[in-house]
């Protein structure tokens, strides 16, 4: 059965845990409308991805 060789003192086992850390998430800037999208990923406003319109979106002017 395995067994810790000797304790771990509190400073050692913080020092090792000092790296996990949540990191920010990544956006890029919608070339047609400016929103912000994740990267490679449909934009949730205009429905483009790399200058296509992938999704047919109504603006609203359209719904009136």
């Amino acid at each position: 059965m395995a067994v810790p060789a000797r304790k771990v003192s509190k400073t050692s086992g913080r020092m090792r845990r000092t790296h996990y850390k949540i990191n920010a998430k990544t956006t890029t800037t919608c070339p047609k409308c400016g929103s912000a999208v994740k990267p490679h990923r449909v934009c949730p406003k205009c429905g483009s991805y790399k200058g296509e319109e992938i999704i047919k979106k109504e603006s609203k002017e359209e719904n009136e």
